[in-house]
Parts: C-alpha cells; sequence; structure tokens
C-alpha cells in the first residue's frame, strides 16, 4: 500500500525566494498548458505534450524535465475533474455547479504544489537535506526535519514523485512510500462503528468516543476568530492568520486518535471494522441553519480513511455497510420505527421494550450487517490486500 510522508524544509531566505519563484513560474506554464488542452480536446499525456513541450520550455524558461512534470500534472488534474464527474460529485448534468467546471479550463494557483521526480529533486537522507532543481538553478543542502521513523520509510520505501507545497510561508515535500501489508483473512466478528456530530465514534462493544472536547475548541475558535474579525485592526489580521488553520489540525489529530483506537480494538480481538457508508450524506440532509456549521465541519471521510489505511497497515479487513434506518431499528428484536428514537442519545424499542444508547444501538446494527456485506463482496475481493 502508499503512505505518503510530510517533511518539513528549512531553506534560507534565497532558497526559499527560489522556490517560491519556481512555483510561480511553472503553475503559469501548467495554466497555459490547461488552456491548450481544453482548446483542443486533448488529455492525454501522449497527445498533449508535443503540442506544448517546446513553448513551455522556450516561453517559460523551463527545464525538460520540469516541462514534462508540468504536463503530467496537468493531465491528472483533467483526470481528476472527469472521475468527480463521472461519481457525481459536482451534481447532475445541467446543474450550475457542473456546468462551471465543465465550461473553462482548469485554473492553477500561483503557489499550487508542483510534482518532481528523482531526475530534479534527490534525496540524502542520512545527512537530512534534499537537492532541487529551481529557476535560479540546482539548489543543494536544503535541509528538512522529520522522525526517525520517517526518514527510515524515505530511505527504504520511496517510490515515484515528491510534491513541493508551500503553507502559510512554510515549506513540505510529500513523497509517496510503497509499504508491504499483510494478507487479509476473513475475521472471526466484526466491530461496528457508528460515527456521529455528538460522538465522533461509538462501537458495538459500547465505546463512546465524544467529540464535545472537540465541539468545545470549535465554539471557542468561533468567538475568537469573530471577535478579532470585528476589530480589524493589523494586529488582529495577525492573529487572524495564525489561527486560520488551528481547527483543522485539531480535528485531523482527534481523527487519528480515534482511527488507531478503533484498529487497535479490532487487531487484538481478531475482528473486521463495519463503518457506515455515508456518501452524500450532506446533500441528503436538511439542517437548521445553526446547525449547518457542525454538519459540513463534520469530518467523517477522513475519518473512515484514517480507519481504512491504518486498518489495511494491520491486516484488518473494513466493510462498508448501508447506513439505512440503523438509528430506528432495534438490534435485538429487529422492530423498526422512528418513533423507537426518543432522542439523540436514548433508543426504547416499542415492540420488546429493551432501553440503551442510541449510537450503541446503532453500532450493534452495523455489526449485524457487516457479515452480509462482507459475503456479497467474497466474489470480486483479491485474496490479498484491498486497495484504500
Amino acid at each position: 500500500m502508499k503512505i505518503v510522508v510530510r517533511v518539513k524544509l528549512e531553506p534560507s531566505s534565497y532558497q526559499a525566494d527560489a522556490l517560491a519563484a519556481t512555483l510561480r513560474v511553472c503553475n503559469r506554464a501548467a495554466n497555459h498548458i490547461s488552456e491548450v488542452a481544453f482548446a483542443k480536446g486533448e488529455w492525454r499525456r501522449n497527445g498533449l505534450q508535443p503540442l506544448v513541450y517546446r513553448h513551455v520550455k522556450e516561453e517559460f524558461d523551463l527545464g525538460a524535465q520540469a516541462a514534462v512534470r508540468s504536463v503530467k500534472k496537468v493531465c491528472d488534474a483533467y483526470a481528476t475533474l472527469k472521475a468527480n464527474l463521472r461519481a457525481g460529485n459536482l451534481g447532475p448534468k445541467g446543474s450550475k455547479r457542473r456546468n462551471k467546471a465543465e465550461s473553462k479550463p482548469i485554473v492553477f494557483r500561483p503557489d499550487a504544489a508542483q510534482p518532481f521526480d528523482d531526475r530534479i529533486l534527490s534525496w540524502n537522507t542520512d545527512g537530512r537535506t534534499v537537492s532541487v532543481w529551481t529557476t535560479a538553478g540546482r539548489l543543494k543542502g536544503i535541509r528538512f526535519v522529520c522522525s526517525p521513523d520517517a526518514a527510515r520509510m524515505l530511505a527504504d520505501r520511496r517510490q515515484g514523485e515528491s510534491d513541493l507545497v508551500v503553507r502559510d510561508g512554510q515549506w513540505y515535500l510529500f513523497a509517496t512510500c510503497d509499504i508491504p501489508t499483510p494478507e487479509i483473512e476473513t475475521p472471526a466478528d466484526w466491530l461496528g462503528v457508528d460515527l456521529g456530530i455528538v460522538n465522533i465514534a461509538t462501537t458495538s462493544d459500547g465505546t463512546v468516543l465524544s467529540g464535545r472536547r472537540l465541539e468545545r475548541y470549535r465554539k471557542r475558535l468561533r468567538a475568537l476568530t469573530a471577535k478579532l474579525q470585528a476589530k480589524k485592526t493589523k494586529n488582529a489580521k495577525r492573529r487572524l492568520k495564525a489561527i486560520r488553520r488551528r481547527e483543522q489540525r485539531f480535528a485531523t489529530d482527534t481523527n487519528h486518535r480515534i482511527s488507531k483506537t478503533i484498529v487497535t480494538t479490532a487487531e487484538r480481538t481478531s475482528r473486521g471494522i463495519a463503518l457506515e457508508d455515508l456518501s452524500g450524506i450532506r446533500e441528503r440532509v436538511k439542517a437548521r441553519h445553526d446547525q449547518r456549521y457542525r454538519l459540513h465541519s463534520w469530518a467523517f471521510a477522513q475519518l473512515g480513511a484514517f480507519v481504512e489505511y491504518k486498518a489495511q497497515r494491520a491486516g484488518v479487513p473494513v466493510v462498508h455497510v448501508n447506513a439505512a434506518y440503523t438509528s430506528r431499528q432495534c438490534s435485538a428484536c429487529w422492530h423498526t420505527h422512528k418513533t423507537n428514537r426518543v432522542d439523540q442519545a436514548t433508543f426504547a424499542c416499542r415492540a420488546c421494550g429493551i432501553t440503551m444508547h442510541a449510537d450503541i444501538n446503532g453500532s450493534r446494527n452495523i455489526r449485524h450487517r457487516a457479515a452480509d456485506a462482507w459475503q456479497r463482496g467474497a466474489v470480486n475481493r483479491p485474496s490479498s490486500v484491498q486497495r484504500c
């Protein structure tokens, strides 16, 4: 399986200026390539590269390999756009959002990420330095910092391109590493996981992983942001810039901790993990105005992705089950009715009279559906590891 390792660069002021200039030139070239691809209707690399290669090298003063990587970046961007259109992520045909995406070429920001291959970027993991091609020449000895585990993974498992990224003035390299994974076998049982907003995850064992700490943090940051925006001073603007990504980082760290707990529990007990299929839930659910922020800041897809890749590394199978009526169905007698869900936290079956936490009941329904989902996918499931 493929894992992305992020390292932080520590360039000097001259090196940072050269890297910034390189990103600007490469993205101007990518915008030109995108316009040609859109006008010619040519999205394949073999067809697009002969149309733009010479002009891009001469007009933007790019090296040969940098020009090739820019063409590849544009082709990948259009491939992603087509995949989103096929999946319906941009709405149905004729919708305003889809028409907007299809009616003009893809545009790259001046500081958008740029891919580098081994011809224009080399790693010295022992010395913790990289050598990078730039428009100002080859820059050698740019220091980077990472954990010892990440350094070993880069030295032993790194493959393919590395992406140069700048965020809030900080420089990073994202490298792809291909690591071996154990074979996935049929589990003895399943650990059902109910995802929610109040309780981020609840397992069928009865473990409730609450989101109260994250919700308090979000409320405090929202209040602080509103207060600083009202001031409109230079110091307030600097403060806003400093805290702009804190909520995202805090939510990501929370999802990492929760997913690790879930996967560790399933691995220790030789069980698989059953998750709800929540694709398209934001379009299906109608929320009040005061609840929309909570719904749209709910990073359930990120949590699911973290669970899947951690489970794949541990050899734990993961299935997605239909989430319909899991909150209304009794996990003991299967009676289904909307009045069974008394409130957010309480489930009381009108048929058998059993009472329990509503999220625990939902997670047990998910566990019961996991075996059928696993059997239905048994024909097409590879004998080794599924790709996440």
